[in-house]
């Protein structure tokens, strides 16, 4: 949403793409009423993987500038692997969300892009290191996938004016993080939106925010991070 609110507030016309029509449509008039650009919308549940068709014909005929590959879901409590409820349920649906998601929206919208553009594919810090206890989220958020994915498309777009960036933030104040007050370290949606948009063209690789990245350089300086928070959680 305040990636949405940021860019229509910058001039650009916005396809919103979600779970709940009702949300949509409540999102979609504040934004056109607010700043006076043009909205559309496309409900879509991205647990399923029959739905990309219908986002390809709600995407037709239009000149697409900049995908944000934001949808996202993580545990609803930190949870040993085999005591997460509905174990093979969520397993499906979270990789469904979470990976399955930007490998599709990526192709059906480079399909229609301008020709000039960019991708941002919103990763989490947590998949710099392995965490116990959200294992599952932690490793479908793994730089890895997203950098390699973005670097990879990066490569082959290059030379046609298309921008790929992944994006890992620490904690934001989201209902996603369960986060209700914003801090210096964890700031709010807009606050972090407005300070990640000014990294587009400068960073293929951002924390997006300066004390995300002050965090980041000082976890990469610790010797063995990966096993000091392994055994911790033994």
């Amino acid at each position: 949403k305040a990636y949405a609110e940021e860019l229509a507030r910058k001039g650009f016309a916005i396809v919103l793409i979600s779970r709940s029509q009702e949300k949509l449509d409540d999102v979609s008039k504040a934004i056109a009423s607010k700043c006076g650009v043009e909205t559309k919308t496309i409900q879509a549940d991205f647990s399923a993987v029959d739905i990309y068709s219908k986002i390809e014909g709600g995407l037709t005929g239009l000149e697409i500038g900049v995908l944000v590959n934001n949808v996202g879901i993580s545990y609803p409590y930190p949870e040993f692997f085999l005591s997460v409820p509905n174990l093979d349920t969520f397993i499906d649906t979270l990789v469904n969300i979470n990976i399955t998601s930007v490998c599709q929206v990526t192709p059906a919208c480079l399909a229609v892009f301008r020709k000039k553009g960019a991708i941002l594919n919103i990763s989490s810090a947590s998949g710099m290191y392995p965490v116990p206890l959200l294992t599952v989220y932690s490793a479908s958020k793994v730089i890895a996938f997203v950098d390699f994915f973005s670097r990879g498309l990066q490569a082959e777009y290059k030379n046609k004016g298309i921008i790929i960036q992944s994006v890992l933030p620490f904690f934001v104040a989201t209902k996603l993080s369960k986060i209700r007050r914003a801090t210096l370290d964890k700031p709010s949606p807009e606050r972090y939106v407005a300070s990640q948009l000014n990294t587009v063209g400068l960073q293929t690789q951002t924390n997006g925010y300066l004390p995300h990245a002050i965090m980041s350089h000082w976890l990469s300086t610790i010797t063995t991070p990966s096993v000091l928070i392994i055994c911790y959680f033994r």
